[in-house]
């Protein structure tokens, strides 16, 4: 087996959700010298991509994206202790939950990914977050950037519930806000008052880089 056979069979394994054959391929390609950035970048998130891409299409369903995303678990539980091995700088300190009434977490759960693999600390709330959770985190970890994240229109409106808790509680100026989700545009962003607005993860990840320079620089 070659690298170029553990990175398809990666691709393709974590597309079908094979969970015990992505853990097998991840090993066996760390086991050839493969460096953990390259199996990351170079099929799981890409694999993980295409599953949202054909989700959008309507040829995959919640349940396909679950299993791809439980694939892809085991593998970045490997990899995340090895990526920080490499000395990825710790970019910032991210915080991240879907709001409360929603428990979609395939989006949230490849921002993450995205944001480990770029350097950030990221501390996942899960989904289900009150304000509360959102406010005692931001209290506990004081990180440089919190994002919601909201899949239904109908939990949309807990970004703004939550941006008016924190505010409350004096800690808007505490941190960087970003919000996203299937539904969520820029405008809405802009209404409920966040700083920072993404349609995928790949900005996400960008966005959140800007912020916390900017954040810093002022």
């Amino acid at each position: 087996m070659t690298p170029d056979d553990v990175l398809k069979g990666l691709y393709d394994e974590t597309m079908a959700g094979n969970r015990s054959a992505v853990l097998e391929l991840t090993n066996a390609g760390l086991e050839m010298g493969m460096t953990p950035e390259t199996i990351l970048f170079d099929a799981l998130i890409p694999s993980l991509e295409e599953v949202g891409a054909r989700f959008e299409r309507g040829d995959y369903f919640v349940p396909e994206m679950l299993i791809a995303g439980k694939a892809m678990s085991g593998a970045l539980d490997i990899l995340r202790p090895l990526l920080a091995q490499t000395g990825a700088e710790t970019v910032g300190t991210y915080v991240m939950g879907t709001v409360k009434g929603d428990v979609h977490d395939i989006g949230k759960n490849l921002v993450n990914i995205m944001l480990e693999g770029a350097g950030f600390n990221v501390i996942d709330l899960g989904v289900q977050c009150p304000p509360e959770k959102f406010i005692a985190a931001i209290e506990e970890h004081k990180p440089d950037i919190v994002g919601m994240s909201a899949f239904l229109t109908t939990t949309m409106p807990m970004f703004k519930a939550n941006i008016n808790a924190i505010e409350k509680a004096g800690l808007r100026g505490a941190c960087a806000i970003m919000v996203g989700g299937a539904p969520v545009t820029q405008e809405y962003a802009d209404v409920c008052g966040a700083d920072g607005y993404a349609a995928d993860a790949a900005t996400a990840v960008r966005k959140a880089k800007e912020l916390v320079a900017a954040r810093r620089a002022g």
